[in-house]
């Protein structure tokens, strides 16, 4: 966490702070084409992280045509924002640094820039939680508050928390209307997109594998398979499935183009700039997101091995080379969104779909494609499809017995132990939302009945029926499950509290016959017996019982004012109640 070397705060030709840069070699600094003022005859590079402290300041100028500004389509969508600064005397080499391509889902991260009241430099904290915009821009999530990128941190190095490896810059911090503040940064792929010349001074292989890029041979009109293309583009774009599994076979000129098309498309660094306005001309649907995919691989003639080694160097896994690549990429905590085309051509299938297996299981999507609708693709179908899709419909089965079953009961033995607040509204919300997980778990256990009817004929499927929309039950029972926990816990409060008002009755009790020593009162057994009636009563109002309790206390606590002689507080010697009474109240 020092300061690093590369790390460096620009400051305009009026000396103020325009934004941070990063030193990619002893004479070039990237940064934020917003932070460049190009009607300055020149600018100022300073070197917060040099060895002997000294903070160098270089003059700077922008590198010829190597600056990519800031453009906005008709949606407001941002892309560029990127250029280059030349110095004018170079820095020792070994301050510099060089980006890394790495995949950025669920990354930790940390940028340094030079905030007004930090300008000196300080480190921000975040997760790069995925990616958004045409331009495959990346929003950063603050580990708190107060580490949200603010003014003087554009062009800031982005930095993975676990390697150290630039991996980004910071573009800038935004405010919406609703004041919401975001940061977002630019990946390496998508810099060397907008300025190929930094393909130089960029380590870490391409998201994309150089057989599956897109040709001038696939623009050709009657290649575009459009229906596959615009599924292409929904699982690139996050339709929310996990898995997707298409049948590609060799030959078949169409598809084979659409395909390379959609994955180009998608990838930071390959995609044409057109592509990023929504002005292009392509069908409705048919254009993914770019940075849909983290990495595309071609599996034919590849070893499980190699495709996990291919991975592991994709998510930045060299900590450890000695371990077994399949080891360091099941240790992970990041996931990473894969295609993988011609798993059925690689070298040992069943080894590949194991790893596959094991991605998903970790949170990964996967965008599959067989060659042939085969044993091979039969068995992704029923490993990666069906047995998952089952697996998770028997869980929420599960919890949708437990919410009808024993929570149902819970809450039933307290609604005839005590009256919750507006129980009108209550009570007719919840049995609202107990009948809707009846129906649901209803709706599952057809869709099981259905499933071991295929399964008996020999039939194949790929997961739950329909109606069975494992997405919306689960959303129901995160709903029904959390509006019982607030139930539950509201209505063991009010219990908790019959029992203290019980309790402090019966105090109340005892020490009324220590003051009465044998004499009668129908007027406090009055008050008392309601209380006691009330705090009995099952369902109890707690409300109605607490206000009863109140007014017997009150009675007792002035029961010798109204009997013309001292009260409880004058005989501490003869009843001995002097510290019960103050607890009492």
């Amino acid at each position: 966490m020092r300061t690093p070397s590369w790390a460096v705060r620009i400051r305009g030709a009026d000396g103020a702070i325009a934004g941070a840069g990063i030193l990619l070699t002893p004479d070039r600094v990237l940064t934020c084409a917003h932070v460049v003022d190009r009607t300055a005859d020149r600018m100022t590079a300073e070197f917060v992280g040099a060895a002997d402290r000294s903070v160098p300041a270089v003059p700077a100028r922008l590198d010829g045509d190597a600056y990519v500004p800031e453009t906005r389509d008709a949606d407001g969508d941002p892309s560029g924002d990127v250029a280059l600064l030349r110095l004018e005397r170079p820095r020792p080499a070994e301050d510099s640094v060089r980006l890394r391509k790495l995949s950025t889902s669920t990354r930790e991260v940390r940028m340094y820039g030079f905030p007004y009241e930090h300008n000196g430099g300080i480190w921000f904290r975040a997760t790069a939680v995925g990616g958004c915009g045409r331009d495959g821009q990346v929003q950063l999530v603050p580990a708190s508050p107060g580490e949200l990128a603010s003014p003087g941190c554009s062009g800031a190095g982005v930095a993975d928390s676990d390697t150290g490896e630039v991996i980004g810059m910071v573009l800038s911090g935004q405010e919406d209307r609703h004041g919401n503040r975001f940061t977002f940064m630019s990946p390496a792929d998508t810099i060397v997109g907008h300025l190929p010349r930094l393909e130089s001074v960029t380590t870490g292989l391409s998201g994309l594998d150089p057989r599956l890029r897109s040709t001038s041979d696939d623009v050709v009109p009657g290649l575009l398979d459009e229906p596959f293309a615009q599924r292409l583009a929904a699982w690139l774009s996050d339709d929310g499935s996990r898995v997707k599994i298409s049948v590609v076979r060799h030959g078949d000129a169409a598809r084979e183009s659409t395909l390379r098309r959609a994955i180009t498309l998608a990838d930071r660094e390959s995609r044409p700039p057109v592509s990023v306005d929504r002005a292009f001309l392509d069908p409705p649907g048919t254009v993914p997101s770019v940075g849909g995919h983290d990495l595309a691989v071609h599996a034919s003639g590849r070893t499980s091995a190699r495709i996990a080694e291919r991975i592991a160097e994709r998510m930045g896994l060299w900590q450890r080379p000695e371990d077994p690549a399949l080891d360091r990429v099941r240790a992970a905590k990041g996931t990473l969104n894969l295609v993988v085309v011609g798993v059925d051509e690689a070298v040992d299938p069943p080894a590949v779909l194991d790893l596959l297996a094991m991605l998903r299981t970790g949170g990964s999507r996967l965008l599959l494609v067989f060659r042939t609708d085969g044993d091979c693709c039969r068995r992704a179908r029923d490993q990666l499809l069906v047995r998952p899709a089952r697996e998770r419909r028997a869980r929420i089965v599960e919890r949708l017995r437990e919410i009808t079953g024993p929570l149902a009961k819970e809450l039933h033995e307290r609604l005839s132990a005590v009256v919750p607040q507006d129980a009108r509204s209550f009570g007719r919300e919840l049995d609202r939302e107990l009948v809707a997980a009846h129906a649901a778990l209803a709706d599952l256990l057809r869709a099981d009945d259905r499933d071991r009817e295929r399964d008996r004929e020999g039939g194949r499927h790929p997961g739950p029926g329909p109606g069975a929309d494992p997405d919306r039950y689960e959303r129901l029972a995160d709903r029904v499950a959390g509006r019982l926990a607030t139930s539950l816990a509201e209505l063991d409060r009010l219990r908790d509290r019959r029992d203290e008002l019980t309790g402090r009755l019966r105090s109340y009790q005892v020490l009324l016959q220590h003051r009465l020593q044998g004499e009668e009162d129908p007027a406090v057994d009055g008050l008392y017996l309601r209380a006691h009636a009330l705090l009995s009563a099952r369902p109890c109002d707690v409300r109605e019982a607490e206000a009863a309790v109140d007014a017997y206390t009150r009675r007792v606590d002035g029961y010798g004012d109204d009997r013309g002689h001292g009260g409880y507080g004058d005989h501490p010697g003869r009843d001995g109640y002097g510290d019960h009474r103050g607890g009492g109240t």
